[in-house]
């Protein structure tokens, strides 16, 4: 029977994992082929991507309610609603995609403020302002995706995503290096290219969407026939919780990311390379957590509590095994994987050694990431968040910034620092989702 389960999930999370990891794709190129202008360009990227990151997290938590509200009326046959549930959720996603676009404009001329080196703040400031015009076309993509997720019709988005990096690599080889008559725009090259990357990907899949023969019976136009203030209700419940629990991880590692500019450029350097690898395996967690949500939330359409507990324990087993794996390929190719982003010697020494913590924590980062999918798929909001909120900001970060600067283990003792809050957030996921399972299922 748990075999079975696992199977369930596998074959559900292959097309959103690929999804992912064709996401994740567009950010490792873009940090190779920025690389290739020099360190600099690279350490900007990275201190601009880490803030804007933090925003564009908050609104990915927004688009998150879509999945398991769509996910529980599909299987309680619910189709009409389903459409209702897509309908409301671009008019909540949109507004708050205009909100955190001004946000990045805004935050964008903070960098000066935060002890970077002068080099970089400039070019950094300039390619943050260019992301945050890619919000608007971002947050249409998520909503459409996350509910093409909560009826399980998964291929058109990952087909879609795969395309996209087409268009990422042609537009950064087009505005980052200026080639067909373009002017070289280096680093606001990339962010170019990421505007017209995320702009193909939501127009494509919005329009599959509305066309798919398949699709018809939920009704995924954009015929309102009112604003359902109800509905939204429900959403935000989900939506801003969700965009915490990431806010409140994403900001530890930005915060990290500051504390280790302070060090300097080579080390900022590599840690955009360590946290950029480990992310392409988060991003398999991340694909098997939406698998777990949408699976659970099944479950809890169908008032089904043994079919949620193995839903979720089955998701967890899954993602913990691929994540082992992962942190052997870590240690293996440690010194291999830097010199695909960068030649400099010292920048890759400092990446390995940064890999082999990234290797440890391969495990606690699946087990938080689908304990988060699975709460979520109860719709399990508040705890969850305030767990999120302890482990790391409570216990991590001043863990890290403490053996950092005070037991002068430098960027390593930041890099413990993540490793203890992944580990608290993992466990104590866990302890909850067994918890609250026992007890019951339930809809907001």
């Amino acid at each position: 029977m748990f075999r079975n389960e696992i199977k369930k999930t596998l074959v559900l999370s292959v097309p959103i994992v690929v999804s992912q990891l064709g996401q994740m794709l567009m950010s490792v190129v873009d940090n190779i082929m920025v690389g290739k202008v020099g360190t600099e360009a690279l350490a900007a990227a990275s201190i601009a991507n880490a803030i804007f990151t933090l925003i564009m997290v908050i609104g990915f938590g927004l688009t998150m309610a879509v999945t398991p509200l769509t996910a529980i009326a599909y299987g309680a046959g619910k189709d009409k609603e389903c459409g209702v549930i897509l309908r409301q959720g671009i008019l909540v996603n949109l507004f708050f995609g205009i909100l955190l676009c001004g946000a990045t404009l805004v935050f964008s001329e903070c960098i000066q403020y935060l002890n970077q080196p002068d080099e970089i703040v400039g070019p950094a400031s300039i390619y943050m302002k260019v992301l945050g015009l890619s919000m608007l076309p971002l947050m249409l993509f998520q909503s459409y995706r996350q509910f093409a997720e909560g009826v399980s019709f998964l291929k058109p988005a990952m087909i879609i995503t795969l395309l996209a990096n087409i268009v990422n690599i042609l537009a950064n080889w087009i505005f980052i290096y200026g080639n067909l008559g373009v002017a070289p725009l280096g680093l606001t090259g990339a962010g170019i290219a990421t505007i017209s990357s995320r702009t193909f990907m939501a127009v494509t899949l919005m329009i599959v969407i509305k066309k798919s023969s398949r699709m018809k019976r939920f009704d995924p136009t954009l015929n309102y026939r009112k604003i359902d203030f109800p509905m939204m209700r429900r959403l935000l419940a989900i939506g801003i919780p969700a965009g915490f629990q990431y806010f409140f991880e994403v900001s530890a590692f930005a915060a990290s990311s500051v504390m280790i500019g302070w060090m300097g450029t080579i080390e900022l350097a590599a840690h955009q390379i360590a946290l950029n690898l480990a992310s392409i395996s988060f991003m398999v967690a991340m694909g098997i957590s939406s698998a777990a949500t949408i699976r659970v939330s099944n479950a809890v359409g169908r008032k089904d509590i043994y079919g949620t507990r193995m839903a979720g324990f089955s998701a967890a087993l899954l993602c913990a095994v691929f994540m082992a794996m992962a942190g052997v390929v870590f240690i293996l190719f440690r010194f291999f994987l830097p010199s695909l982003y960068i030649s400099e010697k010292n920048v890759i020494d400092i990446s390995a050694s940064l890999l082999v913590i990234v290797a440890f924590f391969q495990v606690s980062d699946g087990t938080q990431a689908v304990g988060l999918g699975i709460l979520r798929g109860m719709t399990d909001m508040k705890i969850p968040t305030l767990i999120t909120l302890a482990a790391y900001w409570l216990m991590g970060l001043p863990s890290g910034y403490f053996m950092a600067f005070k037991l002068d283990m430098g960027i390593y003792g930041v890099w413990y620092g993540l490793l203890i809050s992944l580990t608290a957030s993992g466990l104590f996921m866990m302890i909850r989702f067994n918890a609250k399972s026992k007890k019951k299922v339930y809809i907001p």
